[in-house]
This record gives structure tokens, C-alpha cells and sequence, in this order.
């Protein structure tokens, strides 16, 4: 062979080659480059101060333990929140147990608050089927969610982001997340905006003089800024090339901040408790009281309204109509419903045991051979307002619709779900909702239902309303567990009664 005949051949040989390698590193699977991006996360702990309006409330860690075959991810989240001149604290924990691909392999999860208490233990069977059981009190349900495709937990998604390559400013990115104590999927999309360089503090020294621990040494982190919106709040997230969270912001003034463990946990720790609670002794006007009504105290009934008109964040007006009585009581259909749309609420969920037996027989003594929507509707609601004995939860767990009729008394959280079970049982696909409610000149949390008639109409079988009138701003609408999204909302809204 002449000379450049092997020169030709070299070149051809080597083009190949590269063509090869290309191809492999270009076309191969997500999870392959996932798995071995993944050898790379680094072990260790992060320490959050969780801070409202400039004042730490709270504070969160995430702590990642890398195994052969796995890695192991445990969160913590803790929030004080000052009401009525005490402190109210919320605490979440989750031990996530992920593959080297990062896919979702299993997660135990729990949730302590005013909503209640209770645990979420999950699995991911074949890739299709994440098994949930849901613990509360002495009440446990298992529920089968059917998956399209791999899915992430929202704590996870920027160690996703960061080792799947999608850290380029003016990409997004899409993933399906999984909550476990939402007990929810849903798609996200995550935008990233900007990069920049950021100072965080990676040791602490104690000031003798206000004998708080200050920042020592600090640390020049390049962070990658992700947009995100959910709630109509959007949260702006500053991560590192590792996937870790260094700075989380959202209006009005939430703050996640990554610092030395001594100025999260023990600034927190030692903070003067009695003058942060003392702060929410006396409430204003408009201002939002993170508890029920009856929790706080307050046994009025909504003032009657058709129409009540909110300044939202300084910024966004929101206004609240009541639906007419015409409205409410128009339907098409007789139950049960056969909308395959609706089918999703009037199936079971976790503590809403619409096809319990007893659930189904209580049903049928209430609205005996009643086929229609709307006067179904109304019996249910003056049953439930008129059965159970109005009064907070002695035991902390969660509330479940067959807890709730055993033992006839309850909050709006108990009348909520009570009311969902009984109308899903009789063929009226209805729902849950949480958010606020205004009385007496305040804004209160709250639980009411939703039910479909001619369209989604707000009923309250608490206060023995339907239509419910327009003093509930809704915020989170599905399964009780969902109230936990009320959580982080805490000091991001701001509301003014127009």
C-alpha cells in the first residue's frame, strides 16, 4: 500500500473511531450518563436558615450518604410560626433511597403540624408502580400510583439538573416529580436564567458580645439561578455545579440561605422564643393567622358575601365571586357521574375511603333514592354540618373520613373530608381544598370541598354553605395531605381586602 493509501486509511480508521465515540457519549441513555455523573456527588451534610421578612423561623438539612449501588438522601425541615402569641411548629423529615441513575428507588416520609400527623412509605416497583401506604394515627391505606416514566422528588431536582447536564443559563428543563407527602405527581419545568458567583459562609465563631454565633472563613461558590412557579409564587433557586441549593428566594420575602451549622442550628436554638411569639399577640387587620378559626379561638360565621376583591402581594388583584343558587343546582346528569373526566374524583384516596363500606352505607340513609347532583349535594352538606360536634382534634393525626364518622366531631379539616368520601361514595365527584378564610377582619386556614355540578362550585360543609359564599381565597386543591403546600406559603402571601 502506498503511502497515501495509509495515510487515507489512518484517517478513515481514526474518523470512525471518533464517529463511535460520539455516538456513544451523544446517543446513550440518560441513565448511563446519569449513573456515572453520579459517581461524583459528593457525601456530606448542608445546613439551611429558613428566614420571613429578615427573621429566621426555622431551618432545613439535607444530608447525602453514597452506597455502592445507591445513594441515600435524608431531609429535614423545621418552621416555627408565631400565632396568636405562640409558636406553632411544623416539622418534615424524608429518607429518600435513589439508584446511581438517580431514579427514585423508595422514600419514607413524615409530616408533623396543626393539619396533623402522619407518615408516607413509598416504593418503586418495575419503574411503572409507586406504591404508597400512608400511616396516620391507627388508620393506614395502601395506593398504587402508575408511572410514565422515571420521576424525582422536588428536594432532588437539582442534583438532577446538575449531573444530567441541564446546568446551561437559557435551558429548561421538564421532569415529573413525585411529593411523598402530597402523595401527588405533577410535571415542573425549571428554567435556567442566569449564573453568577456567590459568598457563603462554611465556618462560624461565637460573638461574645451578643453571643451569637457570626460567619469565620467563607467560601466563592459559582451558582446557577433556576426559576421556578407554582401557586402563582415564583421561586428563584441559586445551585452549585454539585446540585446543591446555596440560596432559595421568593416574594415577599422567604428566604432559604445555606450556612455554617453552628449559625443555622444554634443561632435558632438559643433564639428569644417568648419575643418572636409575642410579636403575633394582637394581629392586624388583613393579616393572615396560620390556624383555623376555630383553633384560634373564633366561632363567628363568615360574614354572607357574593363578592370579596384582594390586593395579593402589593401587586395582583384577585377577585372572589360567589356562585348563584341557580348555578349550584344545575346539573346534566344524574348520579351517579359517568364522566370519564371526572373519574379521578370519585375514586378513593388516602383518608378519603369513598367505597368503605360504612362510608356507603351512611350515604344511602342520607340522600335515600336522590339522583340529583345538586340536591345530593345539599343534603350531604346540611348532614355534616349538623352531625358533627365542632371541635379541634384531640389526637394529632391526620383526619380520615371513617375516623371522622365514627366519632362525630372535627375541625373544617374533619367536615372537609368527611363531606368528599360521602358525596364520592354516591357518585358526586367532589373534592378538597385548603387555604383561607376571612372573618372578623382576618385571614384564617381553612378546608372546604369543591363538588361538580354544571361546574366546580365551592361548598363548605362546615358553616352548612352551598354555594359557599366568597370569603375562602383557595389555594391547594386535591387530597387533605396537599395542605402541606400551605406550609412554605407561610409570610410569602400578603393580602388587603379591597
Amino acid at each position: 500500500m502506498s503511502r497515501r493509501g495509509w495515510v487515507i486509511a489512518i484517517l478513515t480508521a481514526w474518523a470512525l473511531s471518533l464517529g463511535w465515540l460520539v455516538k456513544r457519549e451523544v446517543f446513550r441513555p440518560t441513565g448511563a450518563r446519569l449513573a456515572e455523573a453520579a459517581l461524583a456527588v459528593p457525601p456530606g451534610a448542608l445546613f439551611y436558615r429558613l428566614d420571613v421578612g429578615g427573621q429566621q423561623m426555622g431551618y432545613s438539612s439535607t444530608t447525602i450518604d453514597t452506597l455502592p449501588s445507591a445513594l441515600r438522601v435524608e431531609t429535614v425541615f423545621v418552621l416555627d410560626v408565631p400565632a396568636l402569641g405562640k409558636l406553632h411548629r411544623t416539622t418534615a423529615r424524608s429518607t429518600t433511597m435513589l439508584s446511581r441513575a438517580l431514579r427514585l428507588q423508595s422514600v419514607i416520609a413524615s409530616f408533623d403540624g396543626d393539619i396533623g400527623r402522619f407518615e408516607t412509605h413509598g416504593r418503586v416497583l418495575g419503574d411503572t408502580v409507586f406504591s404508597v401506604a400512608i400511616v396516620s394515627g391507627q388508620d393506614s391505606q395502601m395506593t398504587r400510583i402508575p408511572l410514565k416514566g422515571p420521576v424525582t422528588l422536588p428536594a432532588l431536582l437539582p442534583l438532577r439538573l446538575a449531573f444530567g447536564g441541564e446546568l446551561q443559563s437559557g435551558r429548561s428543563y421538564t421532569a415529573r416529580l413525585f411529593d411523598p407527602l402530597l402523595v401527588t405527581g405533577r410535571d415542573v419545568t425549571a428554567r435556567v436564567s442566569a449564573e453568577t458567583t456567590l459568598v457563603v459562609s462554611d465556618s462560624a465563631d461565637i460573638d461574645s458580645t451578643t453571643m451569637t454565633w457570626v460567619p469565620e472563613h467563607f467560601d466563592t461558590v459559582r451558582a446557577f439561578r433556576i426559576d421556578q412557579e407554582a401557586n402563582g409564587v415564583t421561586t428563584h433557586s441559586w445551585i452549585d455545579a454539585q446540585g446543591r441549593i446555596v440560596l432559595t428566594a421568593s416574594e415577599p420575602g422567604f428566604s432559604m440561605e445555606r450556612a455554617a451549622f453552628e449559625i443555622v442550628y444554634e443561632n435558632f436554638k438559643h433564639r428569644d422564643t417568648a419575643r418572636v411569639a409575642r410579636s403575633s399577640t394582637a394581629p392586624g387587620a388583613d393579616a393572615i393567622v396560620p390556624l383555623t378559626a376555630l383553633a384560634a379561638g373564633v366561632q363567628a360565621s363568615p360574614t354572607p358575601r357574593q363578592r370579596l376583591r384582594l390586593l395579593l402581594n402589593e401587586r395582583d388583584t384577585v377577585e372572589i365571586v360567589q356562585a348563584s343558587a341557580i348555578q349550584a343546582g344545575a346539573a346534566a346528569y344524574r348520579l351517579p357521574s359517568q364522566d370519564t373526566a371526572l373519574a379521578g374524583w370519585l375514586a378513593p384516596e388516602p383518608l378519603i375511603q369513598s367505597h368503605d363500606p360504612r362510608i356507603a352505607a351512611q350515604g344511602r340513609l342520607i340522600i335515600g333514592r336522590e339522583r340529583s347532583p345538586g340536591r345530593v349535594a345539599e343534603l350531604l352538606t346540611h348532614w355534616v354540618a349538623r352531625s358533627l360536634q365542632r371541635a379541634t382534634s384531640i389526637e394529632p393525626s391526620a383526619p380520615s373520613a371513617v375516623k371522622v364518622l365514627e366519632t362525630r366531631r372535627g375541625d373544617c379539616n374533619e367536615a372537609a373530608t368527611l363531606f368528599v368520601a360521602l358525596a364520592r361514595g354516591a357518585g358526586l365527584p367532589a373534592r378538597t381544598v385548603a387555604g383561607l378564610i376571612y372573618l372578623n377582619g382576618r385571614f384564617y386556614y381553612h378546608a372546604w370541598a369543591e363538588v361538580f355540578l354544571s361546574a366546580w362550585t365551592a361548598v363548605d360543609p362546615t358553616f352548612d354553605q352551598l354555594p359557599a359564599d366568597a370569603s375562602r381565597l383557595p389555594i391547594v386543591t386535591g387530597g387533605l395531605a396537599r395542605q402541606v403546600e400551605l406550609v412554605p406559603l407561610i409570610g410569602r402571601l400578603q393580602l388587603e381586602v379591597l
